[in-house]
């Protein structure tokens, strides 16, 4: 057994229930597993790694409910810049299917690395597309590498042009291949053991990639296995007239259908719903990622997610794809969550303690965790620490240091610990050479485009 004590903590937040937090605060690690936390004197002394948190804000770590880590590699494509959702799609779908196995692995790390540099401890992913070779197994490995808790989503598509669907039928597969292989990622990789860092979820792109009969043939497969299940909804005001017009339903009403809506359920953006479908969510507790950046930059609206939660939804953070965001920065997706729904003129719309919490509480609730998003005896031992004496935070942690994170420019963490393990010390990765990681990134990116820029 390996010990680890965190000691000291200028100011160490829970995020339990009662809102605890300690003044010259520990946490004892047996393992991977948190036994005591307190006030440091009340702790154990002696460890086998004593990390000294004076001057640091200690925490939980931040839950990313949705992102595609593949699109780190076509960040700022200038025809994209400037496009809303089916415009930006089908100008990168032609890049896209030029990915490699490589090309998996190397965003795979570049986006974990961003991720756990900004506070992410646990993150999911949503790859639906898989050309020239390339498997989830590519990037379930790549993402080992880097020690983060990671859930890992089978994603798909299966309805091109030639049969009405929005994808190029270059980059659809066949849909018995897709069940085939979601069976056996499951069966080989998920892990549904408490304190688990890998776990299976079954994911069919969006409505207007995919078949009614794919969408069934998941949800009971995921079901029959008891794995979650995670799809797009909502997103835009063209996904909404494409449901209409193929299937006579709105998007909520389709997945209602479908059989999509459930405490196994979660999906990305829900940004145009009517009052009903935000109860019907609610009602059902179904679990919603918000990703403000991603929807900001596509112009695709303002999602409800204080009514969502209102309602009973699951609600949680996702930066989204580093296509539609640029920046896999979790902790700056939590500000941003803040301010937007302040933009339509109530200053309190969502404070600092509510961003913070649907980074945390609100992310692993949606990704079905009862073991993270917390610091107490018996969770998982994934923790951060930011340094409050720093420019980004001075004038604003004096007064108060948890919202001077979310209001404050969203500084990198100084520690991470995921799973009992030192994985960021002084704002530096411990498992990957940063370095290495940006020159070998660069010369995929522009190997993967350079024919399309000719």
């Amino acid at each position: 057994m390996k010990t680890l004590l965190l000691k000291h903590a200028t100011l160490l937040v829970s995020m339990d229930d009662n809102g605890t937090t300690w003044n010259d605060g520990g946490i004892y690690v047996e393992d991977n597993v948190i036994r005591q936390i307190g006030p440091t004197p009340e702790l154990p002394q002696e460890a086998d790694t004593i990390i000294d948190a004076s001057d640091m804000i200690v925490l939980p770590g931040l839950v990313n409910t949705h992102h595609h880590f593949y699109q780190t590699l076509t960040r700022c494509i200038p025809e994209a810049q400037n496009a809303t959702l089916f415009h930006w799609l089908r100008t990168l779908y032609p890049i896209w299917a030029r990915l490699t196995p490589q090309a998996i692995a190397v965003s795979t790390r570049t986006a974990i690395a961003e991720l756990m540099l900004s506070g992410c401890t646990t993150t999911s992913d949503h790859t639906y597309i898989w050309p020239n070779g390339s498997r989830i197994d590519d990037q379930i490995e790549a993402a080992q590498t880097m020690r983060i808790r990671f859930h890992a989503t089978r994603g798909s598509m299966s309805v091109g042009e030639s049969k009405g669907g929005l994808p190029p039928d270059s980059v659809v597969e066949d849909e018995e291949t897709i069940l085939r292989d979601s069976r056996r990622v499951i069966e080989e990789y998920h892990d549904s053991s408490r304190y688990s860092m890998l776990r299976i979820a079954l994911a069919p792109c969006s409505p207007f990639s995919v078949s009614p009969d794919l969408m069934r043939e998941s949800i009971a497969l995921a079901r029959s296995y008891g794995v979650q299940a995670h799809t797009h909804l909502a997103e835009t005001l063209d996904e909404a007239e494409y449901c209409k017009q193929h299937f006579g339903r709105s998007p909520v009403e389709l997945m209602e259908d479908l059989g999509w809506l459930g405490g196994d359920v979660w999906h990305a953006h829900t940004v145009h719903l009517s009052s009903t479908e935000i109860e019907q969510l609610g009602k059902t507790r179904t679990g919603a990622a918000h990703c403000p950046s991603s929807n900001m930059r596509l112009a695709s609206g303002i999602a409800p997610v204080m009514q969502l939660q209102q309602a009973g939804a699951r609600v949680g953070l996702g930066v989204d794809g580093s296509a539609s965001n640029d920046s896999s920065h979790l902790l700056a997706e939590a500000r941003q969550a803040m301010l937007l729904q302040r933009v339509m003129g109530n200053p309190g719309a969502m404070t600092a303690s509510q961003a913070l919490w649907m980074a945390t509480r609100g992310g692993a609730s949606v990704l079905g965790r009862d073991d993270i998003g917390y610091l107490a005896p018996d969770m998982a031992a994934d923790f951060i620490g930011f340094r409050l004496n720093t420019l980004e935070l001075s004038g604003g942690a004096v007064h108060d240091a948890p919202a001077s994170l979310i209001f404050c420019h969203p500084p990198h963490v100084d520690l991470s610990v995921i799973n009992g393990m030192v994985c960021v010390l002084n704002k530096e990765l411990i498992h990957a050479d940063l370095t290495e990681l940006v020159q070998e990134q660069n010369r995929v990116a522009w190997a993967l485009v350079r024919d399309e820029l000719r």
